[in-house]
């Protein structure tokens, strides 16, 4: 959804698309709070309290967001989201699963790397046209920060859901394991443990 949402507003400029692509972050967003804070639970069993605050939160976040038309309001409501990731995150892999600090801190460094590019666009926007204008193309593309905010955060997002069901299977006893298909992209893949 934020893909095809982003692919629309980049190809528009339209404020109905520039919806299409900041909503779902804030709904995607809510989904990974939900996993990473449901994934230490033996039942299969949903928690409505976390439900309800999560979707009572994306529906003040989308009724405020049509009124007030304000960039700043989501980027603060969607930094808030993260910010719950990132602790949720650093609680995991300090206290339950330390051995999981690298694929923890990479996926979230990613992540914020992308965050923080996206945040130097949009405050620098004017100032950073004008400097591409004056280098040479093949520089110009590097400080085109808002593309990579789409790059690192997708990778980071991918990375964050290796983590969590990483860190799901563990829980339920599987032995997952970090593959990566081709030498470079990585995948999850377990088997249950055996019973004697």
């Amino acid at each position: 959804m934020v893909g095809m949402g982003s692919w629309c507003f980049h190809m528009t400029l339209k404020y109905e698309m520039q919806l299409l692509d900041e909503l779902p972050m804030i709904y995607s967003c809510c989904i990974f709070v939900y996993c990473m804070f449901e994934c230490f639970k033996t039942k299969n069993s949903v928690n409505y309290h976390l439900l309800f605050t999560l979707v009572l939160f994306s529906l003040i976040v989308t009724t405020v967001y049509l009124k007030v038309k304000e960039p700043i309001f989501h980027q603060v409501m969607y930094g808030m989201l993260v910010f719950t990731l990132v602790v949720r995150s650093i609680y995991i892999v300090t206290w339950v699963y330390p051995w999981l600090r690298g694929l923890g801190y990479t996926s979230l460094g990613v992540f914020l790397l992308g965050f923080l590019l996206w945040n130097i666009d949009n405050i620098f926007c004017d100032s950073l046209r004008n400097f591409r204008k004056k280098v040479p193309p093949i520089i110009a593309v590097t400080t085109q920060f808002h593309a990579w905010w789409h790059i690192l955060t997708g990778l980071g997002s991918y990375l964050h859901i290796l983590f969590s069901l990483y860190t799901r299977t563990l829980y339920l006893r599987y032995r997952p394991k970090v593959k990566f298909l081709f030498g470079i992209w990585p995948v999850i893949l377990f088997e249950p443990l055996r019973k004697h």
